[in-house]
């Protein structure tokens, strides 16, 4: 487990775009360093040729690789159109890097959430709070791809993200660095508004349908909920993720 967590990804410095739209529009965007473009060898014709100039015109290597290459890379075989582009993430780290330098004060972890708007939506509200990190594993929770950065409007690719193997070890990395660990969670008597919170603290945000897992709930410190009323038992959980962001916004504000 241990050699997961520490382990070197390549998603733990880029987010790979795939599709001749994503990647021209990774191309395009100056802001943005393209690390490098994998195009397939069959690809061919006026598309390619576009996507080879607008690298050129970046002085952006461009590698080939076959078909099934690609589809590996890019972790979607039905979307990928034969090319991808690494992109830096400046601000992209792994999580055990984070805790051996200057820790963040607040964390966000992603446990269990599959639907890349979702992750898009939760990126773009955690930068803009200032939230100083944001765990997306690398398993169990979607991948940042361009649907994701999509949602995110196209903070996906500066967002604080912290990498690691699943959300359990972030877990147990985070209460092994010290931090005590929050939970939203519907049924805790505990309100968000009231609770006793910590400057440095990590929170966890479940799953769509489960919400957080078995594994990640026994590191929990404590559960803490978004009081609802007019019927409603539950938010979207990109909704609760801007609910919380901003209240600790509010919180660091007095």
């Amino acid at each position: 487990m241990l050699s997961r967590v520490e382990g070197q990804s390549p998603k733990d410095r880029f987010v790979t775009v795939f599709g001749r739209k994503p990647v021209l529009e990774a191309l395009a965007d100056r802001r943005l360093d393209v690390d490098k473009v994998v195009l397939a060898d069959n690809a061919r014709g006026g598309a390619a040729q576009e996507i080879i100039d607008a690298a050129g015109a970046r002085s952006v290597r461009i590698e080939r690789a076959s078909a099934h290459r690609v589809k590996v890379l890019a972790g979607n075989g039905k979307q990928d159109q034969g090319v991808l582009a690494d992109v830096v993430a400046p601000r992209m780290r792994r999580l055990v890097d984070a805790l051996a330098g200057q820790r963040p004060a607040r964390v966000l972890v992603l446990d269990g959430i599959t639907t890349p708007a979702n992750v898009g939506m939760i990126l773009r509200t955690a930068t803009a709070a200032g939230i100083e990190g944001i765990v997306v594993p690398r398993r169990g929770v979607a991948s940042i791809d361009p649907l994701v950065v999509k949602a995110s409007a196209g903070v996906a690719f500066h967002a604080p993200v912290l990498r690691c193997y699943t959300a359990e070890e972030a877990a147990e990395a985070l209460r092994g660095a010290g931090y005590p660990l929050y939970a939203l969670d519907g049924s805790a008597r505990q309100s968000l508004f009231e609770a006793d919170l910590p400057r440095r603290a990590a929170y966890v945000l479940g799953g769509e349908t489960a919400g957080v897992s078995e594994a990640v709930r026994r590191q929990v410190t404590g559960l803490v909920s978004i009081p609802m009323s007019g019927g409603v038992d539950s938010l979207n959980v990109a909704s609760a993720a801007a609910v919380l962001c901003f209240e600790l916004v509010r919180r660091h504000l007095k």
